[in-house]
């Protein structure tokens, strides 16, 4: 019988597909087919799992995290299924259907300034932690089980799927753990050192690209700060994207594609039909990571018509 333990146990192993409407060489890898619909279950799901095995946490333990809703939602997602209970931080600036979601799945939220940004909500995550008996962090940003999993799950499954043909990968990076995990695999396990990862990020927000941080619309991406996890001497390549390129993509994406996706994808799908376009990359296989689903921002400029 195939039948799974718990949600959990069906986490990963997500469908690429063609995007032929943006270019003919560029596939993508739909994170939204994880349970609870995004990238950020993996994630989730094996920091705790390691936490667990390393005896960092226990039955009574209360799991703290910074999130800009997606690991956020992992985070409670997972700790239902396995009954922690779970805190989380989070920009005021946030869509509202995320912390909707976090709370009916059991997780308690504290709100944050949002022009503090992501350093804003590590902080206070910090603060509650300290005054706070039996908690732990989960530390998205420098959790080594972050780009770990992403390496052992995420790349594996785009070099197997591809038949190891991927040419360039191309990811937003909030955490850096998705871009910096792929690329561990493919180059460094795989051994194609001629692997492209390019990276995404913001153009109001371009820290990587050596820019002073700043408010932006693509949420999930551009946290303000250089995260410990990501790996820069990994990177290629930095694409800087504007806030209205990546909510139109986001749409064209919905109607030329059928698939509905948010605002941080619509960002690296925009980088990556550039990418893919190009002279030098013709007949070559590009892959974009799509990391969660549009349904997470209706409340957002994303559904505003008028915008179209």
């Amino acid at each position: 019988m195939r039948i799974a333990n718990d949600m959990a146990d069906l986490v990963g192993e997500t469908p690429l597909v063609r995007l032929d409407s943006f270019a003919p060489n560029l596939i993508g890898k739909i994170e939204s087919f994880n349970p609870l619909s995004s990238i950020k279950d993996r994630t989730a799901k094996a920091m705790i799992e390691k936490a667990e095995d390393k005896g960092k946490i226990d039955p009574e333990t209360t799991i703290i995290e910074a999130t800009s809703g997606n690991m956020g939602i992992g985070l409670a997602f997972i700790a239902a299924v396995k009954g922690y209970k779970v805190i989380l931080t989070m920009p005021k600036s946030m869509s509202l259907e995320r912390r909707k979601i976090m709370k009916i799945l059991g997780a308690e939220i504290r709100l944050t300034e949002p022009e503090k940004g992501m350093k804003g909500a590590v902080e206070k995550a910090k603060s509650i932690a300290q005054k706070k008996e039996n908690t732990f962090i989960t530390q998205q940003f420098e959790n080594e089980a972050n780009p770990w999993i992403h390496k052992i799950t995420t790349g594996k499954e785009i070099w197997d799927a591809t038949d190891g043909e991927v040419d360039v990968v191309v990811a937003g990076v909030g955490t850096g753990g998705t871009i910096t995990g792929i690329s561990e695999f493919i180059k460094e396990e795989a051994g194609k050192e001629s692997l492209k990862s390019i990276a995404v990020e913001p153009e109001n927000s371009a820290v990587i690209s050596g820019e002073e941080p700043g408010p932006h619309k693509i949420e999930g991406i551009g946290a303000g700060f250089i995260p410990k996890n990501l790996r820069i001497e990994l990177i290629d390549e930095v694409i800087k994207i504007k806030n209205e390129e990546a909510l139109k993509t986001s749409r064209k994406l919905a109607k030329e594609e059928g698939i509905l996706a948010g605002i941080s994808s619509g960002a690296a799908v925009k980088a990556a039909s550039e990418v893919a376009k190009r002279k030098q990359n013709q007949g070559k296989l590009v892959t974009v990571i799509i990391p969660d689903t549009g349904e997470r921002y209706l409340s957002t400029e994303l559904f505003e018509e008028d915008l179209t």
